[in-house]
């Protein structure tokens, strides 16, 4: 039979092909798993202050090459980047914990503490929320503290006392102040010295002259009504230091500025964008002191917004490494793999592909057959019977050693004897041609 056995130059380009193809699938499987992804993430405030931080934090991303990066979309205000939040027309949002629609999002980080601040101008006789009757609130950042105005008129029974509140633009509340359009602000601001300092321009300060912070001394109330808010006291001299306003420890409300994520984002992804910015946090604390803020959010179970499972695992030190992550798969393939090679072989044996079945004495005998049938002269028949001999020699001795793959006696002597017929017919033909021609 026909070897079908490929020749030798065609099976070393085949394997030069087959570790190209393998090392370029390599490649690109390499490239696939360590490409950054990129999340977009809404973020908006009256100053823009948060749009910038934000881009702060997605450059430093860029810059140390995390393996999650984010685009920054700039919503103007907190109430429009929750509802993009909401329409789930971003992955990401900076969001405040009493703004918007957050039933779709789980909390990353803590970006910041927004501290309501209710504050009367320099020499008001006002020093209490009882004294606001009658009286018109400034409300700086609009729709974005609605919450916090409805729960105080609810606490209060302000819309009773004929307190109004007006939404003022940012660059329109000196001017409602001088000109007495209001008797109070209320504001909702991280107590950052940037953020201090803008609520102190609001009003001509002197040493005489200070303003008079409002307390809420319901907030433990209104905290155990509306998750969103807490009962916070501001540390004595936290808007001026000489003389202290406050003069002591002053009790407000307080809500939580998140850097929440869809629920449908990945747990690895998740991971990685919170190990990212809690890293880059620390380098971007020398530029703006304001990162320092950032913290965990609760991880309690019954936290008013939950942690993410991907955030989660950072906090609670429950990250997995790469082989423990992999590990078992690692470990497994190549054995399923070489189980596999080794059933495909098995198949392929069976069916015989590509294989040329080996040529045995029997074979041999009856291809002499052929040739018996065709010789022209006695020399050839002579050379044919030597063969004969050899080859039922070495089937004798491979049976005297006892071979299990010999041919049995007696099988080899019938074809030997049909061998020895044809021999001796082809013989008797060849010798009556002579006669045959000369009778011709």
């Amino acid at each position: 039979m026909m070897s079908t056995k490929l020749p030798i130059w065609l099976r070393f380009f085949l394997l030069v092909g087959v570790v190209i193809f393998a090392a370029g699938a390599g490649l690109l499987a390499y490239r696939y798993y360590t490409r950054p992804a990129t999340l977009t993430v809404a973020v908006g405030s009256i100053d823009g202050e948060a749009a910038k931080a934000m881009s702060a934090i997605a450059s430093e991303l860029v810059s140390t090459n995390a393996p999650v990066r984010l685009k920054v979309i700039d919503s103007g205000t907190a109430l429009e980047a929750a509802n993009a939040f909401s329409a789930g027309k971003v992955d990401l949002a900076v969001v405040r914990g009493d703004v918007g629609d957050l039933s779709q999002a789980q909390a990353v980080v803590v970006v910041s503490h927004m501290v309501v601040l209710m504050i009367a101008p320099p020499g008001s006789p006002i020093d209490g929320i009882d004294g606001l009757k009658g009286h018109t609130i400034g409300v700086v950042g609009g729709a974005a503290n609605a919450k916090i105005v409805d729960v105080l008129t609810k606490e209060y029974d302000l819309a009773n006392a004929k307190v109004v509140f007006k939404n003022l633009a940012l660059t329109d509340v000196r001017q409602a102040i001088q000109s007495k359009q209001v008797s109070a602000l209320l504001v909702a601001i991280p107590l950052a010295e940037k953020y201090l300092a803008l609520v102190r321009g609001f009003f001509q300060l002197d040493h005489k002259k200070v303003p008079v912070l409002i307390p809420i001394e319901s907030a433990a109330a209104i905290a155990e009504a509306e998750r969103a808010f807490e009962s916070f006291d501001v540390p004595k001299g936290t808007l001026r230091g000489a003389p202290p306003v406050p003069d002591d420890d002053l009790t407000t409300l307080r809500t939580s500025l998140y850097l929440v994520a869809q629920k449908k984002l990945g747990t690895d992804l998740v991971t990685s964008l919170t190990q990212a910015i809690m890293r880059v946090r620390r380098d971007l604390l020398r530029e703006q002191p304001i990162f320092a803020q950032i913290t965990a959010p609760s991880t309690d179970q019954d936290a008013y917004l939950p942690l993410h499972p991907g955030a989660a695992a950072v906090y609670n030190s429950t990250t997995q490494s790469f082989m423990d992550e992999y590990g078992n798969w690692i470990y497994l393939t190549p054995m399923v793999l070489g189980g596999v090679a080794t059933m495909l072989a098995a198949a392929w044996n069976f069916l015989g592909i590509g294989k040329s079945a080996p040529e045995g004495p029997l074979d041999s005998l009856y291809a002499l057959a052929r040739r018996i049938r065709k010789v022209n002269t006695d020399i050839e028949l002579s050379d044919i019977e030597e063969e004969i001999d050899d080859i039922l020699k070495a089937e004798r001795v491979k049976s005297t050693a006892g071979d299990e793959s010999a041919v049995d006696a007696v099988t080899l002597n019938v074809a030997a004897h049909r061998l020895e017929s044809l021999i001796h017919d082809r013989r008797a033909l060849l010798a009556k041609r002579p006669a045959v021609a000369s009778a011709a």
